[in-house]
């Protein structure tokens, strides 16, 4: 019998220094006065470290009502089936339609959707189209919505990439380009996250490893957030759920965005109550999955599917390309 494959640690990294690990970027909102320069030192936290603390993000009466609006959900969950969360954990999904305050402010925050744009905008250059020259550009949607409760004694979690329910694989990189990427997520917290109560571990700049490489424990951290915080994470950065050793429950929201051109994680039209979704700004909507990947992804009879939701809109007049 051959010997079963060993796969290589952090340390077999090709690169200068393998044991290097950027520092975790950790911006306070509250010291910005300009939304553009925190956007993009969130951006270039997010390319150097793969993840970034946004201190204060959602503001304490906004986090509030978005707790009250979807903690009723989270009454009667059975426990997550399967063994790749404890038992301990309750998931909520669907959450777009659950709670119009976190539809709006955590999936519709501005900063958050610009970040997302940054990634996860696809833009298909220069192919012929007959005899003329054409551009598409693929605009993100929303990949999953999930709230995480995770309660007393629950185990760590593996570390893992949320990237493979997309096939991807990279190898290593000196430095982020765009493209690399298929998802990006947003966690909020919503009460305290800390080390005791099993706050998630990150590897940080492991974003840009080779996708072979087996993950360390002794390079991963675990920032401590308190409510309103949230955590920005490229989905290639291997990251997992501690240890709850405390005898109370942490809970998180979060929300993920992926290209225009790859299925959603969850099937936003089916999950959704849909007169809840037409109440929704049309953007959002068209966030949700109503909306073309250009060129020519996921029409409805030919046509812009946000007229399913509206059927005497006008559509998109260049939808197709």
């Amino acid at each position: 019998m051959a010997p079963a494959a060993t796969l290589p640690t952090v340390d077999a990294r090709p690169q200068k220094d393998p044991r290097s690990i950027p520092a975790v970027p950790d911006l306070d909102c509250e010291s910005y006065d300009s939304e553009d320069v925190l956007t993009q030192d969130i951006i270039e936290g997010l390319k150097n470290a793969g993840l970034c603390v946004v201190r204060q993000i959602i503001k304490p009466e906004v986090r509030a009502k978005i707790s009250s609006e979807l903690r009723p959900y989270t009454i009667d969950l059975a426990p997550t089936p399967g063994d790749f969360w404890p038992k301990e954990t309750r998931k909520l999904t669907s959450m777009v339609s659950k709670s119009e305050t976190y539809a709006l402010e955590l999936v519709g925050h501005p900063v958050w959707q610009t970040v997302g744009n940054h990634f996860m905008t696809s833009t298909l250059k220069d192919y012929w189209n007959s005899e003329e020259i054409t551009t598409s550009v693929s605009k993100p949607q929303l990949n999953n919505t999930q709230g995480f409760i995770i309660g007393p004694g629950a185990r760590a979690q593996g570390l893992h990439r949320d990237d493979f329910v997309h096939h991807n694989r990279q190898p290593y990189a000196e430095s982020h380009t765009l493209g690399r990427d298929t998802s990006i997520a947003f966690f909020l917290a919503d009460t305290p996250t800390t080390r005791q109560n099993g706050a998630t571990r990150f590897i940080p700049g492991s974003h840009l490893w080779d996708y072979d490489i087996l993950p360390s424990e002794e390079a991963a951290v675990q920032p401590e957030l308190q409510p309103g915080d949230g955590v920005m994470m490229l989905s290639g950065t291997y990251h997992g759920g501690s240890r709850n050793q405390t005898d109370e429950s942490r809970a998180v929201w979060s929300a993920v965005t992926t290209r225009g051109w790859l299925r959603q994680e969850e099937n936003q039209y089916i999950c959704n109550d849909v007169e809840k979704i037409k109440k929704l700004p049309i953007w959002l909507q068209r966030f949700c999955g109503y909306e073309m990947s250009k060129p020519f992804m996921g029409y409805v009879d030919l046509d812009d599917p946000i007229k399913v939701l509206h059927p005497g809109m006008k559509g998109d007049v260049d939808q197709f390309y």
